[in-house]
């Protein structure tokens, strides 16, 4: 038999439970945190050798681990839900014709276009599109072009083969120096996808674009 005379509990008649949360609090919505705090209140005024206080116990771990399950479905579902409103909102995309800031242009019936942009002045600029076998297939050069002015280029070629082309651009100064510059290129978008990370990409002649690097949008 266990001796309990040096046993010290709580008095109920002179002691009052610690106030957790607040009388009307909804238990409907108490998190995790919470209802441990109450569990670990609920376990430190218990008496452990009354049957139904261990009971009442036994049955708190189980409803907090079923709130853990719950919380964790809920987590699950909601990313899922985000997976698919982003994947849908741009499931338009598949299918169409964009402007993208790319160098894989399309061209069919032999006609394209590209467009390009200097990030300095630039005295010569000479705009390359080159077929999958590396081979220059149109040419075109430009003279005294200005920065942060978008320049189109009309490819017109009844010889090109329909397909993707990559897009060359070679810029120097007056002085001969390299100048940067950005391609936008036209492509038919295959799919649309999530990365590791979590954005929304798009594919277009197997090369991955952000959907903040789609300027425009045709049928």
């Amino acid at each position: 038999m266990i001796d309990t005379s040096l046993t010290k509990f709580p008095d109920t008649a002179t002691s009052s439970k610690p106030k957790i949360v607040d009388a009307n609090y909804d238990n409907s919505k108490m998190s995790n945190s919470d209802f441990l705090k109450v569990l670990l209140a609920d376990l430190q005024w218990q008496d452990p050798l009354n049957a139904k206080d261990i009971s009442d116990f036994l049955n708190n771990t189980v409803k907090l681990r079923e709130i853990e399950s719950l919380d964790s479905i809920q987590k699950l579902a909601d990313s899922i839900s985000k997976l698919a409103n982003g994947i849908l909102s741009a499931a338009p995309l598949i299918g169409k014709k964009v402007k993208y800031e790319g160098n894989q242009t399309y061209i069919q019936n032999g006609k394209g276009k590209v467009e390009f942009k200097l990030n300095s002045q630039a005295s010569i600029v000479k705009v390359s599109i080159v077929d999958q076998n590396g081979n220059v297939v149109d040419e075109k050069v430009f003279k005294d072009l200005n920065p942060n002015t978008t320049y189109p280029y009309e490819i017109d070629n009844p010889k090109l083969s329909d397909g993707y082309y990559k897009v060359v651009i070679t810029a120097k100064d007056s002085q001969g120096n390299d100048v940067s510059s950005t391609v936008y290129s036209y492509g038919i978008v295959n799919s649309v996808y999530k990365d590791t990370g979590g954005s929304i990409n798009a594919k277009i002649a197997n090369t991955s674009v952000s959907l903040d690097k789609i300027l425009e949008i045709s049928m």
